[in-house]
């Protein structure tokens, strides 16, 4: 389904469908540590029901899947929720997907113990989705919004890796994060309060083809642009990596964990 919105890519059109089968195949890529701060927490573990949200293909519940919880993953591109059931079916996971937006989600009242978005809260409406989420969670429930970046200012192969994103896509506004906390909507303070939070270092292992699909995977390349611009950028950037880094390698990234719970 392709997304149009003009604070993202300066409105340039993206579907993720476009990129679901090298997002199954490289963008699987937070470390253990990633989910254990997120269980260790009492969040997403076994007797408790969780919704994820932009599930994508459904990287976080089949990777917490051994926590216990009761999943469902919901994603608006069919092609993403494709390959998560493809992959959760070959992993032997119990795991339901819903192809679905944010805002048009139909569950009954107090349906989740808890509410996952990882690297997507920023793409829905809040004025929509946020009333719905709290009126999706139990009294005790809480929303948990997540995410993962590289640092390009003091990674040199990110950074490099970005410039040429930016060669090929001008307008895109993926690039250029730094240390923070997770976005979290204004909207969402009128109905949640914030528990807790915390940011994070990690160094993440890559070979150069690993890195160059996780790259390709970006909005900004295989979910916007053609299949030859794809090509040349995908050639381009296997030869930057030959001379930049080593046949594996390290990147510096930063996450954050932000726990919200219901007024």
């Amino acid at each position: 389904m392709e997304i149009i919105n003009k604070n993202i890519d300066g409105g340039k059109a993206f579907d993720w469908g476009r990129t679901s089968s090298d997002y199954a195949r490289f963008r699987d890529i937070y470390p253990p540590v990633f989910y254990d701060k997120i269980a260790n927490r009492g969040l997403c573990i076994e007797g408790q029901k969780v919704l994820d949200l932009g599930t994508g293909t459904g990287v976080l519940p089949r990777n917490m899947y051994r926590y216990g919880a009761e999943w469902i993953g919901t994603d608006i591109s069919e092609g993403q929720i494709e390959q998560a059931r493809r992959l959760s079916a070959e992993s032997g996971m119990n795991i339901e997907y819903i192809v679905s937006s944010a805002e048009d989600l139909d569950f009954p009242d107090e349906t989740f113990d808890v509410i996952t978005a990882c690297q997507c809260f920023w793409y829905f409406d809040p004025k929509t989705v946020i009333p719905k989420l709290y009126r999706l969670l139990k009294p005790n429930g809480r929303l948990v919004v997540l995410f993962m970046g590289w640092l390009p200012d003091e990674d040199e192969i990110a950074g490099k890796s970005e410039e040429l994103v930016l060669k090929y896509s001008p307008q895109w506004t993926g690039g250029g994060y730094k240390r923070q906390q997770a976005y979290i909507s204004e909207k969402t303070y009128d109905y949640f309060y914030m528990t807790e939070h915390e940011e994070f270092d990690l160094m993440v292992p890559f070979t150069r083809e690993t890195w160059n699909g996780r790259m390709k995977a970006c909005r900004g390349i295989g979910a916007s642009l053609s299949q030859d611009e794809i090509a040349k950028w995908e050639k381009e950037h296997l030869e930057l990596l030959e001379k930049l880094a080593p046949e594996k390698f390290e990147v510096l990234h930063s996450a954050s964990i932000v726990v919200l719970s219901k007024k």
